[in-house]
């Protein structure tokens, strides 16, 4: 029987791959070496022997950036995927699959964002451990932390926070509005807003008031759902992170009258040294950088 033997430079190395993920993640060698705690160079040498190994380029580079080329992209799924089941069988070998009920408190849009791709990756490598999850502002979430009711937030700012709170990504604030609805500046801009307090109601209208905007609120709601259904419809124009446009909504831009928006900060609170816990953060933390959200 015949037997290929590919040659030895043909394997893909553990370790280059996750050299080559926190390159990505990161968006930078630099950035990539603070966080492995490796040289630049070094950091460097490892994407050149798994381009070697790959037999691709991976990284298009430039002296100040780089992009993913399409040999690249396609490693970048595959490489994740190959970390995260090598974690997960290190983790069932050794019996350190977590138990316990957590008690997770989310804003909504952050909770749409994650929730089920999350929990999916969570329960596949702790299918020991349980979720209870309180949807709500992220300032009354804090507040039930605080009273211990809470183990875990995942929350929004638009201003950086203390060092209490782990920060996962950040994205752009944008103005939502009905994809066919016409725009029109109005003497007042009909706001589509969460009641008080609500980091994007109050990013809302400080940038309209610095740009001498007048506005009113027309539509208040405590759904996510409800604020983007106001301004699909053309009622209400909705401040929102760019992640939560769906079909049949748009941004409005700064040619339209709008100001610009500072961005939407995703925090992590762990007030719990549990195990369980910080997997959780874990987890919601390489989702973001699945996503190429921005750091």
């Amino acid at each position: 029987m015949d037997v290929s033997n590919e040659p030895a430079g043909a394997i893909l190395d553990l370790t280059l791959l996750r050299t080559f993920l926190e390159v990505v993640d990161c968006g930078g060698f630099a950035l990539a070496a603070d966080a492995l705690a490796l040289t630049p160079s070094a950091v460097s040498g490892h994407i050149k022997r798994l381009e070697s190994s790959a037999g691709a380029t991976l990284l298009d580079r430039t002296t100040r950036s780089f992009e993913l080329t399409p040999a690249g992209e396609t490693l970048y799924t595959y490489a994740r995927n190959i970390v995260e089941l090598e974690k997960e069988a290190r983790a069932r070998l050794s019996g350190a699959r977590l138990k316990g009920r957590l008690r997770v408190g989310s804003s909504e849009d952050f909770a749409g964002a994650w929730l089920a791709e999350v929990l999916q990756a969570f329960h596949r490598a702790h299918p020991g451990a349980s979720i209870e999850l309180k949807v709500g502002v992220t300032a009354d979430l804090l507040r039930q932390q605080a009273r211990g009711k809470l183990d875990v937030v995942f929350g929004k700012q638009c201003a950086r926070v203390p060092d209490d709170g782990e920060l996962l990504w950040e994205e752009e604030l944008v103005w939502a509005w009905g994809d066919e609805k016409p725009w029109r500046q109005e003497p007042q801009v009909p706001l589509a807003v969460f009641p008080e307090p609500c980091v994007y109601r109050e990013a809302a209208i400080a940038a309209l008031a610095q740009a001498g905007r007048a506005w009113r609120a027309v539509f208040e709601s405590a759904s996510m759902a409800g604020c983007l259904a106001a301004a699909q419809a053309g009622f209400a124009v909705a401040p929102v992170a760019r992640s939560q446009l769906r079909a049949g909504l748009r941004a409005l831009c700064a040619d339209e009258g709008m100001p610009g928006l500072p961005p939407a900060r995703f925090y992590a609170y762990a007030r719990s040294a549990e195990p369980a816990a910080q997997a959780l953060v874990s987890a919601v933390r390489q989702t973001g950088q699945r996503r190429r959200f921005a750091r």
